[in-house]
């Protein structure tokens, strides 16, 4: 017999299998004569006071062993499939369409304008060392999209946009741990996700799909309100292909292919989107105001049996919303420009969370108002916002890779940093006043906020922390329209905007589970 029961245990019980089974006993009113197993199903920290609890979901079979479950899932071979769907990028949303369409007996066609996620390593090693940017390999171009070297975390609230469960083993499928199945906010870390990507690359191959690299859109051509070829340019030749179904997964920085869509007058509408800056703290601060720790001693002792942590605010200013983004515990702030004369910043974390900083996102939300003086572009005016913060930041940084800086609580004050605090930032910070970077609106909702933020975690507002400018691409800032049932653009019948680059996604999880939807739509 099998039955599922709720503990709240210390961290030192969590870790311990015996222990577990011992607070199961008690809770079941077992005996010790019997014989019984358990498995964890799921577990969270609940940090909320100074005695820091774990809470687990347990399974405990009596008489019985507990079978690891296999996962197994069953893709067709294609090759010689008719039917065939175009895809256009292999972030999450294009490569989980292509699995999708192995397992509905259609032929998922890749074309990916950066390269192989091994080969993309040299253009990000060129970013941080020699402030180099190549516009179509970068940290957001290339195999697996940008959230294969910009975290791998795999939360999401878009339960209801599609099976959350069979995306995290899909992924255990490929190769990830199954501490992601059991896990309240799963993380693969940037260090595993390349050979996972690989390994999902390997599957749609040997099943009869295909992918190619350094395979740009560059044109389209429309006939009775459906896409009849698109042409595609590679390393040698630009060739027309043939269109059936195409479902565009382009990702939120394929500046490019909006810009092609709005020259074809292809509808789009412009779209509230978030910007601001990175912050990072010492993450051992960060520990001991989540854990309630009143000496750096106490640090170590709970963090023997607890993770680093992380930290999620929020805080309404004047009618904007503010709040944390993409928070790294352990991590590293990127440099994730798309091109030579921006700055853009974003964060990930390997697997273990081990390096010294907790950076996070703290951006604000903009509304369509607040993009009125770039109306003459229409559905890309917030494109151009973005555009133009990114530019100024470079100009502040020196005009290299070099990002505008800040120390927090001089942020907050006005008053410019005569030196700033070690950072993982690569490819260097230069002390600026952030809000000639960041302009009156976003520097001052983000003053009154990070003022908040001090209010709520105590220690949070200091010096020790320093702000790096600009966190920018939160999200696309232009939805690409689609019916809500079929999924395909309303003007043109064979085109399926997905992913977070058609406004319909914000993270691996979200994306993924759009790229399954779009290949179900292309049926």
């Amino acid at each position: 017999m099998q039955t599922k029961i709720q503990l709240q245990v210390t961290p030192q019980t969590a870790l311990n299998e015996q222990l577990l089974k011992e607070e199961a006993k008690v809770q079941l009113n077992l005996k010790d004569s019997d014989s019984f197993s358990v498995k964890v199903l799921k577990r969270s920290i609940d940090a909320r006071n100074r005695s820091i609890k774990i809470n687990i979901t347990l399974l405990v079979a009596l008489n019985e062993l507990i079978d690891e479950e296999e996962i197994k899932f069953f893709y067709n071979n294609v090759s010689q499939a008719k039917k065939i769907c175009h895809i256009i990028g292999a972030g999450p949303g294009g490569l989980f369409a292509a699995l999708r369409c192995l397992e509905l007996g259609i032929k998922p066609i890749i074309f990916e304008r950066g390269k192989d996620v091994k080969a993309r390593r040299r253009d990000l090693a060129a970013i941080n060392k020699e402030h180099t940017v190549n516009p179509e390999s970068n940290y957001c171009f290339g195999e697996g999209g940008a959230g294969t070297y910009s975290d791998g975390k795999l939360y999401t609230r878009s339960n209801k946009r599609g099976d959350v469960d069979k995306i995290l083993k899909v992924l255990v499928f490929h190769g990830a741990t199954r501490q992601i199945l059991v896990d309240a906010h799963p993380h693969i870390g940037t260090n595993k996700l390349p050979q996972l990507i690989e390994n999902i690359r390997e599957t749609i191959l040997a099943h009869g799909g295909e992918i190619y690299f350094n395979s740009k859109l560059i044109d389209l051509n429309i006939q009775h309100d459906k896409i009849n070829f698109i042409k595609i340019k590679n390393e040698t030749e630009e060739k027309e292909i043939t269109i059936e179904k195409l479902i565009l997964a382009t990702g939120h920085s394929a500046r490019d292919i909006y810009e092609l869509l709005n020259s074809k007058q292809i509808l789009m509408e412009a779209k509230p989107f978030a910007i601001g800056v990175r912050v990072e703290h010492p993450q051992e601060l960060i520990d001991k105001i989540q854990y309630h720790c009143g000496s750096m001693n106490e640090v170590i002792e709970k963090r023997e049996f607890l993770p680093p942590s992380s930290y999620s605010l929020v805080q309404q200013i004047n009618g904007y919303g503010v709040y944390s983004f993409c928070m790294c515990p352990g991590g590293i702030i990127a440099p994730c420009a798309t091109s030579q004369q921006e700055v853009v910043t974003n964060g990930w974390s390997p697997s273990k969370r081990n390096n010294p900083y907790a950076n996070s996102g703290i951006v604000v939300g903009l509304e369509l108002k607040d993009f009125e003086s770039y109306k003459s572009v229409g559905p890309l005016a917030g494109l151009e916002f973005q555009k133009q913060m990114e530019k100024t930041a470079w100009a502040f940084g020196g005009k290299t890779q070099t990002a505008p800086a800040q120390r927090l609580e001089d942020f907050v004050n006005g008053k410019l940093s005569t030196s700033l605090p070690d950072c993982s930032y690569q490819p260097g910070l230069k002390s600026v006043n952030m809000q000639e970077v960041l302009g009156k609106l976003v520097g001052s909702v983000l003053k009154d906020g990070f003022k908040a933020f001090g209010g709520k975690m105590r220690g949070y507002l200091t010096n020790e922390a320093v702000i790096v400018g600009v966190e920018s691409r939160t999200s696309t800032p232009v939805r690409i329209p689609r019916d809500k049932e079929k999924l395909n653009h309303p003007k043109l019948a064979n085109l399926f905007p997905c992913g977070e680059g058609a406004g319909y996604a914000g993270g691996i999880m979200s994306a993924a589970m759009d790229g399954e939807r779009c290949a179900n739509a292309c049926v």
